[in-house]
């Protein structure tokens, strides 16, 4: 079977017409956002390029320490993507609370979720292969941010524009759990709505990243589908832990100890 298409400079240089066209219709529209739209663009680039790199000597130099300093670093920085897109306009220490359960929950759903996955679902020899951990630690920390920051944000501008109704039900006796539950309950269906919607459309819509990954380097069609089967079903497991273990702390974040509201 023929293996995959090298890419060119001058090809993949061309690629970057999108990105003029995109930067065009906005200044067309009189929208704004060219100059978000060239710094993504070129962060993009600089990005991929080192973790190509980086990729490819921890590759040639297969080792533990390698492997879960990469796993580490993409931990850290989702932790941080988090916080950067919660943009939270809260009180300080309500902030700072609610940093420390977005950090717990995603490193916690993230970790256990790579370790089922990986060695009950893949079972790879030896536990440390970057080919295999890296790549699929890099989908699931992924989604996870992007779960837990739809989970934060919903929950955070829930209880902060509709006090009223937190603080109703607590001066009818409600506990703080049982007054925000419709707020957690909303925050959970918002964080893994995308996750559904990727599976909904999977196969038929679109070919996800993984699958046409491994199709373009050679692999058995059959094998590429088992796989993105079990990367989604690991992604929607680990959604589900991430959000839920955000979600049992999170809103402890906007109470006091006398279970008062101070948001």
């Amino acid at each position: 079977m023929m293996g995959p298409v090298d890419i060119g400079l001058i090809q993949l240089l061309s690629a970057y017409i999108f990105v003029v066209v995109l930067m065009l219709i906005l200044r067309i529209r009189r929208i704004p956002r060219e100059k978000e739209v060239l710094v993504a663009s070129i962060r993009m680039t600089f990005q991929l390029v080192m973790a190509g790199f980086v990729l490819s000597y921890i590759l040639d130099h297969p080792s533990p320490l390698y492997t879960i300093l990469a796993v580490l670093v993409m931990e850290i920085f989702a932790i941080y993507n988090v916080y950067k897109r919660a943009r939270l306009s809260l009180p300080a220490r309500v902030k700072k609370r609610l940093e420390l359960f977005i950090a717990i929950s995603v490193s916690t759903g993230t970790l256990l979720s790579l370790v089922y996955f990986l060695y009950v679902v893949v079972r790879i020899s030896p536990w440390f292969d970057p080919r295999y951990v890296i790549p699929l630690a890099g989908m699931i920390i992924g989604n996870s941010m992007t779960g837990v920051s739809l989970g934060v944000k919903t929950l955070s501008e829930s209880i902060t524009i509709q006090k009223d109704i937190v603080e109703a039900a607590l001066m009818l006796g409600a506990r703080p759990k049982d007054a925000v539950r419709m707020f957690s309950d909303r925050a959970f269906d918002s964080a893994i709505l995308p996750t559904l919607n990727s599976m909904i459309g999977m196969g038929i819509v679109f070919l996800p990243g993984m699958m046409t990954g491994q199709i373009l380097s050679g692999a058995s069609p059959i094998t590429a589908i088992k796989y993105q089967i079990a990367i989604m079903l690991g992604i929607l497991g680990e959604v589900t832990i991430s959000v839920s273990v955000f979600l049992y702390l999170g809103y402890k974040a906007f109470f006091n100890r006398e279970n008062q509201l101070i948001v």
